[in-house]
């Protein structure tokens, strides 16, 4: 369980109005930790912590919050406030005491769960450079190291890199999203159109350039699917030893990816998900990105030429005529009203502006049926024919499981039996016999054993039949589970 020993109210420090000070010392220290500026030969005690709070607290704004907040502490300094904090990261688990037996001095650390969790307030807070879109091409570099090599690290680590194609597709297409929305809220609030185009270009310049035109062109998932199909197919198709020997590694590199089934093999299970994942990634996450960032660009252009020719941003004409209208008594307004109302009035022949022109599809409507229809009560003539039916289909219904099992019991410990010589005890038997040569299809869900049905090129009379063809029906052990 997560929520189990210290971290049994984990995210409490975080539901308070000081719940932004909070974040802030939490990237704060994770910076002094982690960061490219991290001194990794210093420990921190507890003065140094205080003060990276203290400078965080500082610079973070306090957010209103009810006055009976139970988790708030009462006005204070900032370093009480940087006291509290560090204390109730402690004491929920985000961070940990480390007592120093040499010196008895106490220094601070991140929890393994502290770090996990800060990790993405970071990353989400920006400053932080990630090629995103290098995980296609990471895919494929570690699976030919793999086919190569034989290093199942390889194979993990394309395992991993595969998933985080779909995670990043995710990432982009939330971001289009989230700012679309946040460019419609701006114009909404300023109808500026310069810095609406602003905001655009300059999202396309810096966001769209440097890393969406490499995920649609250089590193498009369609660009390199064929080739990760092929070296799939590569891995698939290697001697039973390497396969073996690749499922010992991982059953014992990476035993939680086994699952409940302990006959699955993880071999096959990992290159199955990675070719999943690059289908559903190509299929599917590929054209939702296009549609968002279609429909992102779209809506900047219908916002942008709309607050052009609105002339958003310079002095209104007709903003000027209500002000001195409404400036003027009511006898003024009647007569101005009424001259507008006059040239309103009047017929005004002109040519439509040919760019407001759109030329929609015609949509044929759909004729839904909706009339009730009542059924009378089926009478016994009738009754009795689906009677006989339903008896019929039940009586000549042959399922996967009795043909296996029909197969087998007449393989009698063997492993090769032909169609002629298969048992006929009954008619159920003789059911069975008719059916035989679909076993080839119908036992292949065992990932160790598996039907093949051969003809073998003649045609034989039988007590039942006239004339059939004949089949040799044979059990082999395939590879698909590695010893």
């Amino acid at each position: 369980m997560f929520f189990a020993n210290d971290r049994k109210y984990f995210f409490r420090p975080l539901n308070s109005k000081y719940r932004e000070q909070a974040v802030e010392c939490l990237r704060q220290l994770y910076a002094c930790f982690y960061s490219s500026m991290a001194d990794y030969s210093r420990t921190y005690n507890r003065e140094q912590v205080i003060e990276v709070f203290q400078e965080a607290i500082t610079r973070t704004p306090l957010l209103d919050g009810d006055t009976d907040d139970e988790f708030a502490m009462p006005a204070r300094g900032e370093r009480d406030l940087a006291n509290w904090v560090l204390n109730l990261l402690i004491e929920y688990g985000w961070l940990e005491r480390l007592a120093d037996e040499a010196t008895l001095q106490s220094t601070y650390a991140f929890t393994r769960f502290g770090r996990l969790f800060t990790q993405p307030m970071v990353e989400a807070a920006g400053g932080r450079f990630r090629t995103r879109h290098r995980n296609t091409r990471n895919t494929r570099n570690a699976l030919q190291s793999f086919v190569e090599q034989g290093e199942v690290y390889d194979l993990l680590d394309a395992f991993e890199y595969s998933e985080r194609i779909i995670s990043d597709f995710s990432d982009v297409i939330a971001e289009l999203d989230e700012r679309k929305r946040a460019l419609v809220q701006a114009v909404e609030a300023q109808q500026v159109v310069q810095r609406a185009s602003d905001e655009f270009f300059d999202f396309m310049e810096k966001r769209f350039m440097p890393d969406l035109s490499i995920r649609l062109s250089a590193d498009s998932v369609e660009k390199y699917r064929d080739e990760i199909q092929a070296l799939l197919n590569k891995a698939r198709r290697k001697q039973k030893e390497f396969k073996a020997g690749a499922e010992r590694e991982l059953r014992k590199i990476a035993p939680e990816l086994q699952g409940d089934d302990s006959r699955q093999s993880l071999y096959l299970m990992i290159l199955n998900g990675i070719e999943s994942r690059m289908h559903n990634a190509s299929e599917v996450m590929l054209p939702a990105l296009r549609h968002a960032l279609n429909s992102f660009t779209r809506r900047a252009d219908i916002i942008i030429r709309q607050l052009s020719y609105s002339g958003a941003g310079h002095p209104s004409r007709l903003l000027a005529i209500c002000q001195e209208v409404a400036a003027q008594d009511e006898s003024g307004q009647a007569a101005r009203l009424a001259a507008a109302g006059r040239v309103m009035a009047a017929l005004n022949v002109a040519v439509a502006d040919p760019d407001s022109l759109r030329l929609n599809a015609a949509r044929s409507r759909r004729e839904v049926n909706t009339a009730v229809e009542e059924h009378g009560e089926i009478d016994k003539a009738a009754r009795r024919a689906l009677l006989i039916q339903q008896a019929l289909e039940l009586a000549f219904s042959v399922n996967n499981k009795e043909m296996r099992d029909y197969v087998v019991a007449a393989l009698n410990k063997g492993h090769r039996i032909r169609s002629q010589h298969l048992p006929v005890e009954n008619a159920k038997g003789l059911l069975m016999n008719a059916h035989a040569i679909e076993v080839g299809s119908a036992g292949q869900n065992s990932s160790e054993f598996a039907f093949r049905v051969e003809p073998t090129g003649q045609r034989l009379p039988t007590d039942y039949f006239v004339l059939t063809d004949e089949f040799i029906i044979e059990l082999i052990e395939t590879d698909r589970h590695a010893e």
